[in-house]
């Protein structure tokens, strides 16, 4: 063999060893890294639950797509979407009401707790769907009405049959002969009247919300367990847990008194108020939610004190409740969602989302979300609609859901900015409830104009208009004609635009999920809120071993400055709204943007 040659071959090997040498080290680094990781977490953040750390995206099926072109929303409809709700980098679906029902309250009267609505689909189409989901580590969520149930239900239609009908004390009844009983309010009948006259057998029957949605007798056992046989139904079908519609309403006094008078005519105060409330939310917890690893949340308009009864882990209850005050911040007192003309104030919803964010600092743990099928439209809500501040607003407040301390809870659509559609008349609206407060109005001969344009933005139809897929008829929703009308902005505000452009709402948002997940700290770290007084700009810090984040944003159409007490210089940005994010702490109008702050 040739010099030459034995010179390659020893070359060869060399670099060859190095080679190894260099991979070995790249995979032991990986390894301490990976290593160092895990025991972090476990050691660095106790109590972590996947619930806690989870983006849920709520999706309203009867709005989201059409597959057969009767103008409602589908299962098949968001089967045919699952790769773009896996895009979004959310884990959690919570879909609105699928099961059976005769649509007086858009699923939340339900007829058949254990069969799926009929304009939706199947019960294959949903295990299909769940199949789906499951495949793409996306977990599944469903609405549990568990307070009421359809007139239509099974149990009613025996329960008015006959006073002794083995049904009857399904539902709470009241016999006529007696008087009608005290009052109380019904939040969807056009007279406030939540006691109902049935002839068959001269009684009463109580519905706090329409007269189609008759209230399930909890004081009987035999109802709680046949709630509990059905909440188990769905788990043992792999369902990951429930969102749970007026659960606090479900306990009641059926001695049914008049309203203590220190509620001050607070009703929902009073409803839940009932005697047996958590004894029942226990007993649900024992026979069935601790069986499963699921996620729980009720729908309670709680204060904060009151909170800690649902949702601190020693109470086995739930694992989390939304709060009101924050949506419900900026309206008129009395009921009916009137804007308060004044305005509302940063200052105080600072003051709000703080308070609750302290609130679980120590025990339990929080939700947070601006819009769901009860709201409006985020955008319009909260932010500004209008054409030169949708996308910038939309995004700014997408950042503040994404970076507080609690489980962010975003509703189908803001990812695009959608805004409130506006109607101009009451018959454009299928929404019992604002068609009955109009109704409401008119018979008491009130200011129907100013209640109209009030739901211009406070109605809940404004965040029910279909999703807009495309810039075709209907926005891609269907081929048919839309149960509710498509906003006509489909034609430049949807998705296949937004694809196509790195800088829309819709990648914005995927960026958000994806930094959410990078840091542990927009999770559980510590939340203190920073330039309290500032009218124009919401200001906070998140820390956690070691990391602090700054999080700056402006809720106006100005340029605002913030006095952060850091040098913003020194920090690194991680994420903004803006191409040029500002770091001299002057904000441009609705600028957004995410800070790590260097020592």
């Amino acid at each position: 063999m040739s010099k030459c040659k034995i010179l390659v071959i020893f070359l060869i090997s060399v670099l060859l060893a190095v080679s190894a040498c260099q991979n070995s080290t790249v995979d032991n680094n990986r390894a301490t890294v990976n290593s160092n990781q895990t025991s972090t977490a476990s050691k660095e953040i106790p109590n972590r639950k996947w619930w806690k750390e989870a983006v849920v995206y709520q999706i309203y099926p009867r709005s989201f797509k059409d597959t057969n072109g009767d103008g409602v929303g589908d299962l098949r409809g968001i089967i045919e979407k699952l790769d773009y709700i896996k895009s979004l980098g959310i884990d959690v679906v919570w879909l609105n009401p699928i099961f059976a029902s005769p649509n007086d309250d858009m699923g939340y009267d339900v007829s058949d707790y254990q069969a799926i609505m009929k304009e939706f689909g199947t019960m294959e189409d949903f295990d299909e769907l769940l199949k789906g989901m499951h495949e793409r580590k996306i977990k599944v969520v469903l609405d549990l009405v568990a307070n009421h149930s359809s007139d239509e239900h099974r149990w009613f239609q025996e329960s008015r049959k006959s006073r002794d009908n083995p049904y009857r004390d399904y539902y709470h009844w009241w016999p006529a002969e007696k008087g009608k009983p005290a009052a109380r309010r019904s939040f969807f009948d056009v007279e406030g009247d939540a006691w109902q006259y049935d002839a068959p057998s001269n009684s009463y029957y109580l519905h706090i919300f329409s007269d189609k949605q008759p209230d399930l007798n909890w004081e009987n056992p035999k109802v709680r367990q046949e709630m509990y046989s059905m909440i188990k139904f769905w788990f043992d079908k792999g369902v990951d847990g429930f969102r749970m519609d007026v659960i606090p309403f479900i306990s009641k006094d059926t001695s049914f008194p008049e309203m203590p008078a220190e509620m001050n005519g607070d009703w929902g105060k009073f409803y839940r108020s009932g005697p047996r409330l958590h004894e029942y939310i226990q007993e649900m917890n024992r026979e069935v939610l601790s069986k499963y690893d699921i996620m729980t949340v009720g729908e309670i308009g709680a204060t904060p004190e009151e909170a800690h009864l649902f949702v601190d882990e020693d109470r086995n209850e739930l694992n989390m409740l939304y709060h009101f005050e924050g949506v419900d911040f900026g309206y008129v007192p009395g009921g009916k969602k009137m804007i308060d003309p004044k305005g509302w104030s940063l200052v105080k919803f600072k003051e709000i989302y703080s308070k609750w964010s302290d609130n679980f600092e120590q025990k339990g743990w929080g939700t947070i979300y601006l819009g769901n099928h009860d709201q409006p439209r985020m955008v319009t809500r909260w932010g500004n609609d209008a054409p030169e501040f949708r996308e910038l607003s939309s995004k700014m407040l997408s950042t503040f859901l994404m970076t507080m301390r609690a489980t962010p809870y975003y509703y189908f659509g803001d990812e695009l900015a959608m805004n409130n559609i506006k109607f101009e008349r009451i018959e454009d609206y299928k929404d019992i409830e604002s068609i009955n407060w109009y109704k409401g109005i008119e018979k008491e001969g009130g200011d129907l104009k100013s209640f109209m344009e009030s739901q211009k933005i406070a109605a809940r139809d404004n965040g029910r208009t279909p999703f807009q897929w495309d810039n075709t008829t209907n926005g891609g929703f269907t081929t048919g004609t839309p149960w509710l009308k498509v906003n006509p902005n489909h034609e430049t505000v949807n998705v296949t635009a937004q694809e196509k452009d790195q800088n829309s709402p819709l990648n914005y948002f995927r960026k958000l999920t994806s930094l959410r997940k990078a840091e542990p700290v927009l999770v559980y770290g510590k939340y203190t809120l920073i330039d309290k007084e500032n009218e124009n700009v919401y200001a906070y810090t998140r820390e956690l071993n070691g990391k602090k984040l700054l999080i700056l944003l402006n809720f106006k159409a100005v340029e605002s400055s913030v006095n952060s007490g850091f040098d913003l210089a020194k920090s690194k940005v991680l994420l903004g709204n803006y191409p040029t994010p500002s770091l001299d702490g002057k904000l441009k109008p609705y600028e957004a943007v995410v800070l790590e702050l260097t020592n």
